[in-house]
């Protein structure tokens, strides 16, 4: 499975693939393509090759965008005043920032959660594998 977080569909060689590939199956399911090499390997190109986080998504892309420049932007924020505490590495954007931005993103939608209850808690933290 091979997907593209650049912005443009020409950042994968798409048509070369296809020229290597036996069959071509457009929309084995939504926003997923299969390829079947002449050797008998499949490869799934997810989102037409095209930025995945905006050709995967269902509604506007607008939506998305504005969640992600806010996640990054924030964890920009929160490394600058980590900077002391930080190693030269990569780092996931921390719970925090994620569930700030998310909560942000209801807010302006007028969408309210419930907060878990302390056995709705234990429970989610029990599971170890599975959804």
């Amino acid at each position: 499975m091979t997907c593209n977080s650049g912005h443009f569909n020409v950042e994968l060689a798409l048509d070369d693939l296809a020229k290597q590939s036996s069959q071509v199956n457009r929309s084995v399911r939504e926003f997923v393509d299969e390829y079947v090499t002449t050797d008998g390997r499949k490869l799934y190109v997810l989102g037409e090759g095209r930025l995945i986080n905006l050709a995967g998504c269902p509604w506007a892309a607008a939506s998305v965008m504005d969640m992600s420049f806010a996640a990054q932007a924030l964890a920009t924020e929160w490394s600058v005043k980590q900077k002391d505490q930080l190693q030269h590495k990569v780092y996931n954007v921390p719970r925090a920032v994620d569930q700030w931005v998310a909560a942000l993103k209801l807010q302006t939608m007028g969408i309210t959660i419930d907060t878990l209850t302390e056995e709705q808690t234990r429970y989610l933290s029990s599971w170890e594998m599975g959804t």
